[in-house]
């Protein structure tokens, strides 16, 4: 016999569970990659910005994602004031301030004070049609429609030649800056890695996981020496340049995602000179 009160108290407790995050909604978005400057492109047919050193973070008109595809646990009223349509974009704090970022918008807990210096600033909007110039306007509009002090179009210009663009980028570096970004005019949306978008930097850039934490020696006794990195295919290189006391004291998990820098391959394929530059932006 169906014990009827049984099945009305395990439906009520149903209908009262909050809500979960599905499997679809925590899925990383699929998002336009930058391929490598190298030369040789017509540079007046490339729009031009600063590349910020900020956390990428996607608005699909309802909810703000980090690239991996889990939600910023940013404030409401932050929230609040985004529009309705997609927007791609980085958290930013400004020039060679990314740890100071990272530390406001990984917390579970959103630090409102923090929160109030955090600007997000708009260089993309998935999905939308047309050119990039056309997507540009539409960007300036949503934007100036919205009024909102934390959100920004990325400026973007365009530049004559390849000395103009070296010139720029020296100028940029100079300043502080990371380096520039360079997006085809008459490109149409699209995602995944592309030459449409191109990154203009003077060290090269990748990511490994971190399989290991060696002891220091030195001045680093007692304390992180170096990461034991792992690159896609399997091998391993030793991380330690670049990494600041706080990092030391308290490194990087393991299976933990790292953004370095190199100036070159080895003849063997191996980063040569690599430096630390950050966690990756994917909690």
């Amino acid at each position: 016999m169906l014990d009827w009160r049984g099945l009305a108290c395990a439906f009520a407790l149903l209908i009262a569970a909050p809500p979960t995050v599905s499997a679809a909604e925590s899925t990383a978005p699929s998002l336009l990659l930058a391929e490598r400057y190298r030369g040789g492109i017509d540079v007046p047919d490339y729009w031009i910005s600063e590349k910020l050193d900020g956390v990428r973070a996607f608005w699909d008109g309802r909810v703000l994602r980090f690239r991996s595809g889990n939600p910023v646990p940013a404030p409401p009223w932050f929230l609040d004031g985004l529009p309705a349509e997609a927007l791609d974009g980085e958290l930013w704090l400004g020039r060679g301030r990314f740890d100071e970022l990272s530390a406001i918008v990984r917390r579970h807990v959103p630090d409102d004070a923090a929160w109030r210096r955090v600007r997000y600033m708009v260089f993309e909007l998935p999905g939308a049609a047309g050119t990039f110039s056309v997507r540009i306007e539409r960007m300036q509009g949503i934007v100036a429609v919205a009024h909102r002090p934390w959100l920004a179009v990325i400026p973007q210009f365009r530049l004559a030649d390849a000395e103009a663009l070296k010139n720029k980028l020296d100028e940029i570096l100079r300043a502080g800056g990371e380096g520039l970004m360079l997006h085809r005019a008459d490109a149409a949306y699209e995602t995944g890695r592309s030459t449409a978008l191109l990154k203009y930097t003077p060290w090269l850039d990748a990511e490994a996981t971190v399989v290991g934490h060696l002891p220091g020696k030195g001045r680093h006794a007692g304390r992180l020496g170096a990461l034991r990195m792992e690159l896609p295919d399997g091998r391993h290189f030793s991380l330690g340049s670049g990494l600041t006391d706080a990092w030391r004291r308290n490194p990087p998990p393991l299976g933990t995602q790292v953004t370095y820098r190199y100036r070159e391959l080895t003849p063997g394929g191996m980063p040569r000179f690599p430096r630390f530059l950050r966690v990756r932006d994917n909690p």
